[in-house]
């Protein structure tokens, strides 16, 4: 009987779990910021410095002039949000924006099925959308974060100039 009442109250938490802001974003003061940003140069420039990280690995910025950009890892685009942090931040507060930007319903899932963030980890995919890959949880993984970005940026640089449909073979080399 305790048994059946400790698996009735897990599956009564599962269905009422609540997705916080330390669920949707990644802490990376202790990271290099250049390294979350130098294989992605080819796209974003060398002036723009994060502000914020979602947990699914995609990448707010800002410039020296105060605009905001929202670099989509999965799918390797680079675009301007807000004018200034102060609208990034009121567009923070937008529930359809924070959910469009974070996935909130994506983020709970990876919750449900037992993947937790640490310090180093984020949710990264295990193939990148802009390859086929899709936004369900099978698709993600725990991965480092200076990983991510080092790797997502290479790839997206290679492809970048190929017609949509190009059929293309990853392979690693040593």
């Amino acid at each position: 009987m305790e048994k059946f009442c400790r698996n009735n109250l897990y599956w009564e938490n599962l269905r009422i779990m609540k997705i916080t802001w330390n669920d949707l974003k990644i802490d990376f003061k202790h990271i290099d910021q250049n390294r979350l940003t130098e294989s992605w140069s080819w796209l974003i420039g060398t002036d723009k410095k994060p502000i914020l990280m979602s947990s699914i690995g995609d990448l707010f910025l800002a410039d020296e002039k105060g605009f905001c950009f929202w670099l989509n890892v999965g799918e390797g685009i680079f675009e301007k949000v807000a004018d200034n942090i102060e609208e990034f931040k009121s567009k923070l507060k937008d529930s359809e924006q924070v959910d469009e930007w974070f996935l909130i319903g994506l983020i709970e899932k990876l919750k449900e099925s037992g993947l937790e963030l640490t310090e180093k980890h984020l949710y990264g995919y295990k193939k990148l959308p802009v390859l086929g890959g899709e936004y369900e949880p099978e698709n993600f993984e725990l991965t480092d974060i200076e990983v991510h970005f080092e790797l997502s940026g290479q790839i997206h640089k290679q492809i970048k100039d190929l017609p949509d449909g190009t059929k293309v073979n990853l392979t690693t080399t040593e």
